[in-house]
C-alpha cells in the first residue's frame, strides 16, 4: 500500500524522519524485489537494535510498501500518539490476555487489505551476545497459517552501530553503514492446512528462524551458530541447528 494512499500522516512521517535516516546511515539495499508485490505480505527482520524499525521501515518504504509495525496496544492509547499512530496505520496488539484473539483479527484483516505486516519473531532485540538470531515466538507462523500470506525475511546488520542494546551506546556520527536483506519468501507449503498446534509453529518457526539466520550470514560471512535461545532453569540455552 503506497503512502500517497494512506494520507497526510503516512506522509508526514517520512518527511520528518526519512531525511533524518538519509544523513544517519549510508545504505546497502537487497532484495527489494521480494517487496515489490501486490497483495498482503508479513515481513519478519532479525532483532539486533531498537533502531531497527527505523531501519527496516525506511526499506520497505524504498521498496514501495507502506510497513505496518505491531505496537503495545497501551502505547496507542496515549493521547495525541495513539492517535498519529493510528492514522499512520500502525496495528495495536494486546498480550497476554484473551484479546490477543481479536488482535490476530486486526492482523489478518490487515493483509486482507494489501498491507505490509512487519512482525520481529523474536519478540525483543536478541540476547545472542554476539547478535546471531534467537528462536523466535510463534505469532508469524500462527498468521502465516491462518492467511497463507507469503513470509518475507529480512537480515539486518548496521543498526547496532545505531544503538547497540548491550551497551545502551548511541551513535550518532553520520553515515553509519546499514545492510538490509530481503530473502525469497520462506517456503512454509509443507504446513498448509495444517492444525495451529504448538508443535506445528514451532516447526514453522523455526523453519523461520534459520532462513532470517542464513541471510544475516550472507551479510556478515562465516558459518552461523545455532539459533540461541535464553537458558533455561538448568543454565544451558536450548538450541536449534
Amino acid at each position: 500500500m503506497a503512502p500517497r494512499r494512506l494520507g497526510f500522516w503516512p506522509r508526514f512521517a517520512v518527511v520528518l524522519v526519512k531525511p533524518v535516516l538519509t544523513v544517519w546511515t549510508r545504505r546497502t539495499w537487497r532484495g527489494m524485489e521480494h517487496l515489490r508485490r501486490d497483495g498482503g505480505v508479513i515481513i519478519v527482520p532479525n532483532h539486533i537494535s531498537h533502531a531497527d524499525p527505523l531501519v527496516s521501515a525506511h526499506f520497505i518504504h524504498d521498496a514501495g510498501r507502506w510497513p505496518q509495525f505491531l505496537g503495545k496496544a497501551s502505547v496507542f492509547r496515549v493521547p495525541v500518539v495513539g492517535w498519529i499512530l493510528h492514522r499512520c496505520r500502525q496495528i495495536p496488539v494486546e498480550r497476554g490476555s484473551v484479546e490477543a484473539v481479536k488482535s490476530l483479527d486486526k492482523l489478518i484483516a490487515a493483509l486482507d487489505e494489501g498491507g505490509a505486516v512487519v512482525i520481529y519473531p523474536e519478540g525483543t532485540t536478541t540476547r545472542e551476545p554476539d547478535l546471531w538470531p534467537m528462536r523466535g515466538k510463534t505469532g508469524a507462523a500462527r498468521l502465516a497459517l491462518a492467511t497463507g500470506a507469503p513470509v518475507i525475511p529480512v537480515a539486518m546488520v548496521g543498526p547496532e552501530r545505531m544503538f547497540d542494546p548491550r551497551t545502551a551506546r548511541i551513535g550518532l556520527r553520520p553515515r553509519i553503514p546499514v545492510t538490509v536483506v530481503a530473502g525469497p519468501p520462506v517456503d512454509l507449503g509443507r504446513w498448509a492446512g495444517a492444525t495451529p498446534t504448538r508443535a506445528i509453529l514451532e516447526e514453522m518457526t523455526d523453519t523461520i528462524m534459520l532462513r532470517i539466520r542464513d541471510l544475516v550470514a550472507e551479510i556478515r560471512g562465516g558459518t552461523p551458530p545455532p539459533l540461541w535461545q535464553r537458558p533455561a532453569r538448568t543454565g544451558t540455552p536450548e538450541v536449534s541447528e
